[in-house]
C-alpha cells in the first residue's frame, strides 16, 4: 500500500484496548462533545488518524472532487452526442462488413437513423442532437470519450463495473476508493453521498455504492431530495435525559464487550464512528439542505419550477450545496430498476418515446448544474463525470420496430472541469456506432483518468484482500493522457 497511511486492514494492527474503550462510549450526545473538544486540543492526538482524514495525494492534483452522474439502462450514443451520417443513407438496410451481429437479445434488425436532428454547437463545433437542446450549449466545456467500451451487455455486471472495475458484486465502487484514498475535506458531512432517483433505487439498491471489502466507513451514504435528507437521523421522540443517559451507558457497555472480544472487527468501529458523524450532521444536514436563501434565478436554471425536471433538479442543486460545504464525492442516479423501463433509459421497444421521457427529466438539471458550477468558480477544481453502463445498437431490436438493445462494443461518456482540456474528444465509433473506429477506451482507463485527476496513481491504490493487492483497475488501465490539460 502506498497510500500516505497504512490501510486499516490486514497490515495495521489491531485496536487498542484504549481506543476501544473510547470510541465505544461515544454515543450521539458524547460524540459532539468529543468533537468540540478535540477541536481544541483537549483530547491530544485521539483519532488523529481517523478513516475520513484528509490523506497525501500521489501527486498534485487537479480536481479536489467528484459529482458523478450514472444514467442507468443505457444511452444512445447514435442518438444524443455520436452524429452517423452513414446511418441516415443506410437507414433500414441490414448491417453487413461488421461480421456476426451478436445482440443481447439476438433480434438483429435494420440499421436505423436517429429520430432526432444532429446540429453543430459552441465554438468547437460540437454535434449534439436535438434531444438535449439544454447541454448542447455546454459542450465547449465537455470532453467527449466516444469509444468506450463495456465487458458485458448484461445490464447488472455492465452497472457493476462501471461502478466498480469489476463485473461481479462484491467490489468497492469508485466513490468507495476516492474516500479511502483521499479522505474527507471537512468532518461535518460524509466523504461519500449518494442520491438516487426521486423515482425508484437502481436495481440492488445499496449494493451499486457498496465499499466492498474496504473498510465499512467508505461506503456511501444515500440521501433523499424531499422529505428528511437521511432516515432516523433525528430522534421521532425527544427523550428525557435520564432515558437517553440509561441508553447510551447500555449501548457503551455493550460496545465494550464487544470491542473487547473482537478487537479486529472493523464494523463496529464503522458503525460508531457513523453515530459520531451522525451527531454532527444534526447540525451540519439542515444548513446544507436549506434552500430558503437561494434565488428565483437559481430555482430556475435547475428547473425546479417545472414538475418534469423539479425532482432530478433538487437532486443536481443539492449536488452542488455539498461540493461547496466538503463532499468529495458525490454521485447522482438517474434512472430506476432495469425493469421499469419507464423509469430508465432501457429503450428496447421505442427509443423516441423512451428518451425523450428520460431527457425530459434530466438535460435542464445537469446543463444547469455545470452553469453554476463554472460561475461560482467549483468547476475549476471540481470534476464532473456523466456516464451509463453501455450503449445502444444501431440497428433496430428486431424487424420494424423503434426500439434499440443494449451494446457493450462502442458507446460515448463525458467527463467536464478541473484538469480537463475543455471541448475535445478522445476516439471514435465506426461509420455507423457499431464498433470503435480509433483509440478504444476501456472502462478501466476511465477509472484510471478519474484518479489520476484526483491526484492518485491508480497502480499504486491498492488495499490488501485474500492474499490480493487488490486495485479499482485490477491489473489493467492507462491514464487517457490526450484530453488532460
Amino acid at each position: 500500500m502506498t497510500r500516505s497511511r497504512p490501510c486499516p486492514g490486514p497490515a495495521s494492527g489491531p485496536m487498542t484496548r484504549r481506543e476501544a474503550l473510547w470510541r465505544s462510549t461515544a454515543g450521539l450526545s458524547s460524540a459532539a462533545l468529543a468533537m468540540l473538544l478535540s477541536e481544541e486540543g483537549a483530547l491530544g492526538d485521539v483519532d488523529a488518524e481517523g478513516p475520513w482524514s484528509p490523506r497525501s495525494t500521489h501527486f498534485a492534483p487537479k480536481a479536489k472532487r467528484v459529482i458523478q452522474i450514472f444514467l442507468t439502462g443505457g444511452v444512445s450514443h447514435v442518438d444524443t452526442f455520436d452524429y452517423k451520417p452513414e446511418l441516415e443513407k443506410l437507414h433500414g438496410q441490414p448491417l453487413t462488413g461488421k461480421g456476426k451481429i451478436d445482440t443481447f437479445f439476438a433480434q438483429p434488425g435494420t440499421l436505423m437513423k436517429s429520430p432526432w436532428a444532429f446540429r453543430r454547437h459552441g465554438r468547437t463545433g460540437r454535434w449534439v442532437s436535438d434531444l438535449l437542446p439544454n447541454l448542447a450549449g455546454c459542450v465547449d466545456d465537455l470532453t467527449f470519450f466516444h469509444a468506450m467500451t463495456a465487458r458485458s451487455s448484461n445490464h447488472t455486471p455492465a452497472t457493476f463495473q462501471m461502478n466498480t472495475g469489476f463485473t461481479m458484486n462484491g467490489f468497492p465502487c469508485l466513490g468507495s476508493w476516492v474516500s479511502y484514498g483521499l479522505g474527507s475535506v471537512g468532518r461535518d458531512l460524509p466523504a461519500f453521498v449518494v442520491l438516487p432517483d426521486p423515482r425508484q433505487l437502481p436495481a440492488g439498491g445499496s449494493i451499486n455504492w457498496s465499499s466492498g471489502f474496504l473498510p465499512a466507513s467508505h461506503q456511501g451514504i444515500a440521501f433523499r431530495s424531499q422529505g428528511d435528507p437521511i432516515v432516523d437521523l433525528f430522534p421521532a421522540e425527544k427523550l428525557d435525559a435520564r432515558t437517553e443517559s440509561n441508553t447510551h451507558s447500555l449501548i457503551g457497555e455493550l460496545n465494550r464487550e464487544y470491542a473487547g472480544r473482537y478487537p479486529d472487527e472493523s464494523g463496529l468501529s464503522a458503525r460508531i464512528r457513523s453515530y459520531e458523524l451522525a451527531a454532527r450532521m444534526q447540525l451540519s444536514i439542515p444548513e446544507a439542505t436549506k434552500f430558503d436563501s437561494e434565488s428565483a434565478e437559481v430555482r430556475k436554471l435547475y428547473g425546479l419550477e417545472d414538475p418534469r425536471t423539479a425532482a432530478f433538479g433538487r437532486n443536481c442543486r443539492l449536488a452542488r450545496r455539498l461540493v461547496e460545504r466538503g463532499v468529495r464525492f458525490v454521485q447522482l442516479y438517474h434512472g430506476g430498476a432495469f425493469s421499469a423501463p419507464r423509469v430508465n433509459w432501457d429503450a428496447h421497444e421505442d427509443v423516441l418515446e423512451n428518451h425523450t421521457n428520460q431527457a425530459e427529466s434530466m438535460d435542464l438539471p445537469v446543463s444547469g448544474l455545470l452553469k453554476d458550477l463554472k460561475r461560482r468558480g467549483l468547476l475549476d477544481d471540481t470534476l464532473v463525470v456523466w456516464n451509463t453502463e453501455f450503449g445502444r445498437t444501431p440497428i433496430t431490436q428486431g424487424l420494424g420496430t423503434r426500439g434499440r438493445d443494449h451494446h457493450q462494443l462502442v458507446f460515448t461518456c463525458w467527463m467536464a472541469g478541473a484538469g480537463l482540456k475543455p471541448g475535445v474528444s478522445h476516439g471514435e465509433s465506426d461509420e455507423v456506432g457499431y464498433r470503435p473506429g480509433t483509440e478504444p477506451t476501456t472502462i478501466y482507463d476511465f477509472h484510471a483518468t478519474i484518479l489520476h485527476l484526483l491526484g492518485m496513481d491508480h497502480k499504486r491504490l491498492t488495499y490488501y484482500h485474500n492474499g490480493v493487492r487488490r486495485r479499482l483497475t485490477d491489473v489493467h488501465g492507462e491514464v487517457i493522457q490526450p484530453v488532460l490539460a
